[in-house]
């Protein structure tokens, strides 16, 4: 079942800037990737998504209402980490927290001390004297606090040191086994790759692949054929590389990892 439903969703800024006619829904249960470089498009998608920019042209929704007309009713099941965060400077990371979890009415049953034990959180100290990893663990936390049911993360682990990457990576993985809708915008590819079903290349402002990372792997796939100097010499380096061997000639198959197939799209060719 698609949770998250975008058609046609188009808006223009002017002298090519925007997003036009973007296309894509996430299911139930899904992870979906979305990449692109600064300036490409995620973020005026996303925010379009969180009901901040009603579409000049299109639609997008959520569990089939209108994410602009019914922005404040979806609010309340969804989780969302902004590419650059905002806080209070003047609160401390547990007043924030505080706030956060008063806003949205919870009560002592929430996720909150799980998740600040999993990321190694002491929000105690002022937020503005917090380093950006610490300021990025308390939009994680805020984020996942009341267990909604979407979660919508524009470069959810940006100033996070590897160990924190990859608790993050395993809370993605569990979070998708509860069946959780995500859609998650990253420049990292390891990480895309380790949590996401199907990706989706925006440049430009126009989608330009949307597809699993398997599926888009065949698709990029490049073949080698090497000619040696002799059959048994041909036999033991198709062996050591899997390659097919025909006589002296030996064919290998590579598939591309998700940064070159990006690259791929990035670097001039249609």
């Amino acid at each position: 079942m698609s949770v998250l439903k975008i058609e046609d969703l188009t808006r223009d800024y002017g002298s090519g800037k925007g997003i036009f006619h973007v296309s894509f829904q996430v299911e139930q249960g899904e992870a979906f990737g979305f990449l692109g470089p600064n300036g490409a498009g995620k973020t005026t998608t996303i925010r379009h998504i969180m009901g901040f920019l009603k579409p000049m042209s299109g639609n997008c929704t959520i569990n089939g209402l209108d994410c602009w007309k019914n922005s404040s009713a979806i609010q309340s099941k969804l989780g969302y980490i902004p590419g650059e965060i905002s806080f209070f400077d003047d609160m401390t990371g547990t007043e924030f927290l505080d706030f956060v979890a008063k806003y949205r009415k919870l009560g002592f049953e929430n996720r909150k001390k799980e998740l600040m034990d999993r990321f190694d959180l002491n929000p105690k100290g002022k937020i503005k004297k917090m380093s950006k990893g610490m300021k990025q663990k308390i939009g994680i936390v805020s984020a996942f606090m009341h267990d909604p049911e979407i979660l919508i993360l524009d470069e959810p682990t940006s100033g996070l040191d590897p160990l924190m990457q990859s608790r993050f990576v395993q809370l993605i993985a569990e979070e998708k086994k509860r069946g959780k809708t995500i859609l998650l915008s990253s420049h990292m590819f390891e990480e895309v790759e380790r949590t996401c079903d199907r990706i989706g290349i925006i440049r430009t402002g126009k989608l330009v692949a949307v597809d699993s990372v398997e599926a888009l792997r065949k698709r990029h796939m490049r073949s080698y054929t090497v000619t040696l100097d002799n059959a048994e010499v041909a036999k033991a380096f198709a062996e050591d590389f899997g390659g097919t061997r025909d006589g002296q000639q030996v064919t290998v198959v590579c598939k591309q990892s998700l940064e070159n197939i990006f690259m791929h799209y990035y670097g001039g060719e249609k």
